[in-house]
Order: structure tokens, then C-alpha cells, then sequence
């Protein structure tokens, strides 16, 4: 047999990994008759034991897994009673498996091996978030989530179910989806870094769930303590970046060459927005900051992301029925009453009639300024009632600045 380069690299994937994966539990075995039985060498020599055997042919590999499973079972059975887990034998014979890999993948049986590395290494810290952190409701919506991407999507059927062609089942979910995985990390990331740094973090990071709704519990925390009033402001204003930024990974995703045309506008209405939340972050610095963290909750809001889908399905529907009747205005009259609801529903089936109805880019960055205008009006109202005249006025000025900049770099286009 000719030895060649693949299996050369094979080799030293299997054992740089098998190295790895030792190191790390030869950290952990600890000392005397008490001791895990494997460590950096065993591991190492399990890892080049795959890789040999891959190379002998598929009878041994399959004799050579039979017989490590063996030796962890052996190990597992002599183990000191104080830890009745099997970590350390399921990853013997993991290690073999990914030297049996490394033949064929070596690439892939590396990177695996850095995977396998790392969750063996995170035990304290993946123990603490699932027994300390996590809470019940937190993991529920995780498994909703889950279920949500792996059970419900692939049953939904991939093709439109209206006369019009615009309604797609399983698109509509997805964007159901998507929203419910923009909510989590926002909240993910509030419940690890919690609001001590500053109402400007929340409000950004809240600013992907609602921004209107954003600006609301702004205006909340600046009736409540005059103290919070700039920091508050700074976080409301914040949450118009977050507009923008998910306004980006929207069309990015769903319409690359609409997110080409907008480009431009999008990105000098986000550098004005963060300018102006840049403002009243500096003069909201002293302003002594919450210091208990969030407190646990939703991790998204489960009617909200289907509210959404909702709202983007009747959208596209309402438009083709206008477009029908009146041609291009019928659109921009329902893009700017999708608006007062939510501008990322309009943007979401703008980007999918460019792609399929045949909507000009032009006159769908129109009508998605014109969403984007009507949204704006509801978050000054939003501002004016929750926190009045004083927190709303830098608010008002604020989005007034940000909408009007779109404008005119869309009038200039």
C-alpha cells in the first residue's frame, strides 16, 4: 500500500488532536488509586490507533472500535464510585472515531477535536449555566425554538398557497423564526452582561425585540428618576440603531440586491443614529447606572414573532391585491401602513416581491421609506406619552434627524 499526503495529514491530525483531548484530562484525573483512567498518552494512542486502523481497512476499524469501547467499559467499571459520570470513557471512544475520521476528513476530524477539547474543558462553566442560570421557562423556550426550526419548518410546504403566489408557508415561518432568535440573543445577551453598564446597552439590545416598545419603557425609567432622564434618552435613541442594524441582516438575508440599493441611505440614517445616541451617552455618563441583574423571563415573545409573520403575510398579500387594482402606488400605500405596525415586516416583503413579483428596486426603496417614516411617527408618539415633553423632545429631534437623512439620501439615489 502507497503511502500518500491525505493519509499523512490524517496522521497528524489524529494525533495533534488525540495530544489535545489528553492534555485536558490529564488535567482533570487526578492522583493515585483514585485517578481517571486515561490520559495524554492513552488518548494520544487511542487517536492514532483510529487513524492506523482506518488505513488497515474497514474490518479493523470496526475491531478496533469494539475494542476501545471495551477498555472504556472496563474503565468505567473499576472507576472510583465519587464520580459515576462516563465523560471520559464516551470520549475514548470518541477520539477513536475521529482518528478513524481524521483518514478521510482530516480538516473536519481537527476542528472536532478542538469541539470535543473545548466542551470537555467547559464543564464547570456549562454546569453552572444549566443548573444556576438557566431556568425552567428560559429552557422551555429553547426547546419552542428548536422545535420551532427542526419540526414545524420542514413540514411546511415550500411553495405558495394563495392565487396571488406570495404566500409561502414555510418563508413566513422562517421569518417567525428568525425573530424569535433576534429576541433571544438580545435577551441572552441582558441577561449576561445586565443593565449595570448602562440604559444605552439595553436599549440597543431591546431595540431588536421593539424599538417603539423600547422608547416606550425609556420614557419609563426617565418619568421615574430625573437622575436616569440622559441615560434613558441615550438608550432610546440607541434602539434606532438596532432599527437599522436588523433592517441590514433582513435584507441581507432576504434580498441582497435591495440591501445593494439602500445601502447608501441605510448606512448614513445608521451613522446619524449612533451619533445621537453617541450624545446623550456621554452627557448620561454619570448617571448612576441599575446594578441587580435582569431578572429571568421570556427569552422571546412567542405571540409576537408570529404577530409578525402575520403582519408580513397580510402585507404581501394586501400589496398584490393593491398593485393589482392600482399599480406601483397601491405598494407604497401598503408599505407605509405596514410601517405604522412594523418597518421590518414591510422590508421583509419588499425584499421578497423584488425577488419575485418583479418589484423595482426603486420603487422598493420608496416604499421603504415611506414604512420607515410612518414607524418613525410611532416611536415620537411612543416617546411623548411614556415619558413626555422633556425626555421626548431630544427623541423627537433625534428620529426626526435619522428619518430625514434616509430620505434624502434615497431622493439623491
Amino acid at each position: 500500500m502507497a503511502f500518500e499526503t491525505p493519509q499523512l495529514f490524517g496522521l497528524i491530525a489524529a494525533v495533534g488532536g488525540g495530544l489535545l483531548v489528553g492534555t485536558e484530562r490529564e488535567r482533570r484525573k487526578g492522583e493515585g488509586e483514585a485517578r481517571d483512567p486515561a490520559g495524554v498518552r492513552t488518548f494520544t494512542l487511542i487517536a492514532l490507533t483510529g487513524a492506523v486502523a482506518a488505513l488497515l481497512g474497514e474490518g479493523t476499524s470496526w475491531i478496533g472500535g469494539g475494542a476501545v469501547a471495551a477498555f472504556a467499559l472496563v474503565a468505567y467499571f473499576r472507576a472510583d464510585e465519587r464520580d459515576p459520570g462516563i465523560t471520559t470513557e464516551v470520549a475514548m471512544l470518541t477520539t477513536y472515531l475521529l482518528g478513524v475520521l481524521a483518514q478521510t476528513e482530516a480538516a473536519l476530524a481537527a476542528a472536532l477535536f478542538v469541539l470535543l477539547t473545548a466542551l470537555l474543558a467547559g464543564k464547570q462553566a456549562m454546569h453552572r449555566f444549566t443548573r444556576q442560570v438557566l431556568s425552567e421557562q428560559e429552557l422551555g423556550d429553547a426547546l419552542l425554538l428548536l422545535g420551532s426550526v427542526l419540526i414545524v419548518l420542514p413540514l411546511l410546504p415550500d411553495q405558495p398557497v394563495d392565487p396571488w403566489g406570495v404566500l409561502n408557508l414555510r418563508k413566513l415561518w422562517l421569518v417567525a423564526v428568525f425573530v424569535m432568535t433576534l429576541q433571544a440573543a438580545g435577551y441572552v445577551a441582558l441577561r449576561v452582561f445586565g443593565d449595570g453598564r448602562g440604559l444605552a446597552l439595553a436599549g440597543f439590545l431591546g431595540g431588536f425585540v421593539s424599538s417603539v416598545a423600547t422608547i416606550g419603557a425609556m420614557g419609563g425609567y426617565a418619568k421615574s428618576k430625573e437622575a436616569l432622564r440622559r441615560s434613558a434618552i441615550s438608550g432610546a435613541l440607541a434602539s434606532n440603531v438596532s432599527t437599522i442594524v436588523q433592517l441590514v441582516i433582513l435584507l441581507l438575508a432576504l434580498s441582497p440586491a435591495l440591501l445593494r440599493h439602500m445601502a447608501v441611505p441605510l448606512a448614513a440614517a445608521g451613522a446619524v443614529a449612533i451619533g445621537a445616541a453617541l450624545v446623550f451617552l456621554r452627557r448620561g455618563a454619570g448617571a448612576p447606572a441599575r446594578d441587580k441583574p435582569v431578572a429571568e423571563g421570556r427569552a422571546f415573545q412567542f405571540g409576537k414573532a408570529l404577530l409578525f409573520a402575520a403582519i408580513v403575510g397580510s402585507a404581501l398579500a394586501l400589496a398584490a391585491l393593491l398593485r393589482h387594482w392600482i399599480g406601483t402606488g397601491g405598494v407604497l400605500a401598503a408599505a407605509a401602513a405596514t410601517g405604522f405596525a412594523d418597518v421590518h415586516a414591510a422590508a421583509v416583503w419588499l425584499g421578497q416581491m423584488v425577488g419575485q413579483d418583479g418589484l423595482e428596486l426603486r420603487d422598493a426603496g420608496i416604499a421603504l421609506t415611506l414604512a420607515f417614516g410612518t414607524n418613525a411617527f410611532m416611536k415620537c408618539v411612543a416617546a411623548v406619552g411614556a415619558g413626555g415633553w422633556r425626555f421626548a423632545l431630544p427623541i423627537v429631534i433625534g428620529v426626526g434627524a435619522i428619518t430625514l437623512t434616509l430620505v434624502a439620501a434615497v431622493v439623491l439615489l
